[in-house]
């Protein structure tokens, strides 16, 4: 490629290696300086994409069904991203409309404001009900019906790559199906599993994933769906 000049030359430069790397950096932070984030002014456009969680508790006979929408910013480049943009929650079960409509629209304002937004999962999961908590199913112990629907905005999360899923290791995955299969050889009925036949009827519950799956196995208490273990 040649350029034609037009004007006198009054001074030059040989770039070295490191002028042109730092010319590619700027160029690089340039670009990702005008990479579209998530913020209070961003318009909303003609299409979200959404995800609908059902919740079924013991307290009611009708479900609620939490829809959330997300925006894809930066759509087609390498640094597409997907954000929550608005959640709406919906019920035959008019019990619950007035604080629910207003949970709603203080996460949506949140998730509009751009930045960190996972906070909301442990602030809405350590709410508990004066009434008493729920277990649903799986034996997971849910403290009250804002924790739940904490736990669905977490599984969206999570689904969306906001947050991280902390799943077990192969070796951890093998010591617990290890351990389960010793304590089921110990307690050889029917009767020792809960009502799902998945954690024994008699464990407690576990502080650390709230699932009732915690037993004595050689003089420790141990979850057999965390792993987490008094005795480390």
């Amino acid at each position: 490629m040649t350029f034609k000049i037009e004007k006198k030359i009054t001074s030059y430069k040989v770039l070295s290696t490191e002028d042109k790397a730092a010319a590619v950096q700027s160029a690089n932070d340039a670009k990702i300086n005008n990479l579209e984030s998530m913020h209070e002014n961003v318009t909303r456009p003609e299409i979200l994409f959404g995800s609908t969680y059902k919740i079924k508790t013991p307290q009611s006979e009708h479900a609620l069904y939490i829809t959330i929408n997300d925006m894809i910013l930066n759509m087609g480049t390498e640094h597409e991203e997907r954000r929550p943009y608005e959640v709406f929650i919906n019920s035959k079960n008019m019990e619950h409309f007035q604080w629910v409509l207003a949970l709603t629209r203080v996460i949506s304002a949140v998730f509009r404001k751009g930045g960190d937004a996972t906070f909301l999962v442990e602030e809405l999961k350590a709410v508990f009900d004066p009434r008493g908590g729920y277990f649903k199913k799986g034996g997971v112990f849910m403290p009250s019906l804002v924790a739940e629907i904490g736990c669905a905005i977490e599984s969206h999360m999570k689904q969306i790559g906001m947050l991280k899923d902390t799943e077990l290791d192969d070796h951890q995955k093998q010591f617990l199906a290890a351990k389960r299969r010793e304590f089921e050889s110990l307690h050889n009925d029917t009767s020792s599993l809960d009502e799902n036949g998945a954690f024994p009827a008699k464990a407690l519950l576990c502080g650390k994933c709230q699932t009732k799956a915690l037993v004595l196995m050689d003089g420790c208490m141990t979850c057999l769906n965390c792993g987490d273990s008094k005795c480390g």
